[in-house]
């Protein structure tokens, strides 16, 4: 499912898009295609049962929703959810061994990643460099 926040400070509306609970082929359009030219999509790898993922989701959900937060290239950002536990093919293709693991797609290629639950400073700063 995608929501999508608007912003009207321009001509056009900036649309960021977050996809939870995102299956194997909606990740390749959002992550891998044409949607991801110009623009950062972040994909959190979680399971249900991870509590350290429960942390760490609202915060990505909140950073990406938020217009005026951008990557450190001045892309803006998309947020996909994986599930492992449904996905395990997809989490396998990635060398996923702990959770949560947050990876950066850009121009889709996986460009950066972070493993565990960071607070909202870290994961701004990791935001930074990609």
């Amino acid at each position: 499912m995608s929501r999508c926040n608007l912003r009207r400070l321009h001509s056009s509306p900036q649309c960021r898009e977050q996809y939870f609970d995102a299956n194997q082929q909606i990740f390749n359009r959002v992550a891998l295609n044409e949607h991801a030219k110009d623009k950062i999509v972040l994909v959190d790898f979680y399971a249900d049962w991870c509590n350290p993922c429960k942390l760490i989701s609202p915060i990505l959900e909140k950073l990406s929703g938020n217009s005026t937060i951008k990557a450190g290239s001045g892309r803006s950002l998309d947020l996909v959810t994986i599930d492992t536990d449904k996905e395990f093919e997809l989490a396998q293709k990635y060398h996923i061994r702990s959770l949560p693991t947050v990876m950066a797609f850009k121009d889709g290629k996986p460009v950066d990643h972070f493993i565990g639950a960071l607070d909202e400073i870290s994961i701004k700063k990791f935001l930074e460099r990609v």
